[in-house]
């Protein structure tokens, strides 16, 4: 009996100190994801308060190392607070597009650079363009905005792709996933 529970205290305490490391390793990625959407590589465009910037790079990274809800989470408060400092209209739209372009991503496999994750790129800049236009439609009323959509929407989204390719890589040339960093995770 006393076996029992020990293993079961033994895992009680991994499962704990797990769920710290999750939620310390989301809020860094929140924190990053906002100071690069909010200030570095932050490029306006468009009269709407729009603006191009690559922290949706760090989203994706976060997608393909933390599992999903944390990624989530990271995504959407990260984008959230960028917003909230920069172009608060946006906000509320930022908390949920961002929250859903983790999804197309995984974080199962041995590396970060995958079929499935090169494909996500893809699908998360489809879901960040058919959100940001619905917003844009609700928030300002018109359908005409589709054209300056796409071409903000392709911007933004290739330069994220781009550089979490590098720093997916990167990453994984340095044995990121099975270094025993991510045992931490």
């Amino acid at each position: 009996m006393a076996s029992f529970t020990t293993k079961k205290a033994t895992d009680s305490l991994h499962s704990s100190h797990q769920r710290i490391l999750y939620m310390t390793t989301t809020a860094l990625f929140a924190a990053l994801i906002c100071v690069t959407t909010a200030w570095i590589f932050h490029i306006p465009i468009g009269v709407n308060g729009g603006y191009v910037h690559v922290g949706d790079a760090l989203i994706y990274l976060a997608a393909a190392i933390l599992p999903t809800p944390y990624a989530m989470a990271a995504g959407a408060i990260g984008g959230a607070f960028a917003d909230l400092f920069t172009a608060p209209l946006w906000a509320p739209a930022t908390f949920i597009i961002k929250m859903l372009i983790a999804l197309p991503f995984t974080n199962k496999k041995d590396t970060i650079i995958v079929p499935r994750n090169v494909i996500g790129v893809l699908i998360a800049a489809v879901i960040s363009f058919v959100g940001y236009y619905i917003a844009e439609v609700l928030l300002f009323g018109t359908w005409a905005a589709l054209i300056p959509s796409i071409i903000g929407t392709l911007a933004q989204s290739g330069g994220s792709a781009v550089l979490f390719l590098v720093f997916g890589f990167a990453l994984d040339r340095m044995r990121f996933k099975s270094s025993g960093i991510d045992k931490l995770l």
